[in-house]
């Protein structure tokens, strides 16, 4: 068996305040790029979000999925980096072909959130892959994901 660097799902870097590279011009600045106090971050909006992120993940519900991004959201993988719902959706597409609803077993081994933070640790089994270590980390805020990182580790299994 080949261990390979596995990234078929999901994470996310914020892209703070995007300016115009012109002095003349400046791009506003929209509400989910605000930076956030800490005593303005709602930590049970956090796990909201983180939860409701996982099921749909699992149930390969990709509208549900979406639901939690906006075109500001930035989700970085070993392979790449994806940015705004169109490359974020190509992502989870890849990774709905790879973890089929019906031959994949998935095992949620860590969930923690600290302020806008959460980070997931967790396992994932199809026919022909294990993937033994899967993390990802995200910054939620606003209750969208604005971004996301993903590192896994799975084997080739033989059918």
């Amino acid at each position: 068996m080949k261990n390979k660097f596995y990234s078929a799902v999901v994470l996310l870097l914020l892209v703070w305040g995007c300016s115009d590279n012109s002095a003349s011009q400046e791009k506003a600045i929209s509400e989910s790029q605000q930076p956030v106090k800490a005593s303005e971050i709602d930590e049970a909006k956090t796990k909201q979000v983180l939860d409701h992120h996982w099921q749909a993940f699992i149930q390969n519900n990709m509208e549900e999925v979406m639901a939690d991004y906006t075109e500001e959201s930035v989700l970085i993988t070993p392979d790449r980096t994806y940015k705004e719902l169109e490359e974020i959706r190509e992502n989870f597409k890849n990774a709905y072909q790879t973890f089929a609803q019906e031959r994949t077993t998935f095992k949620l081994n860590k969930s923690v959130i600290v302020r806008d933070i959460g980070y997931i640790l967790w396992q994932a089994k199809t026919p022909t892959l294990d993937l033994t270590y899967a993390s990802d980390t995200f910054i939620i805020q606003n209750g969208k994901i604005i971004s996301q990182t993903y590192a896994g580790v799975a084997h080739a299994l033989k059918e």
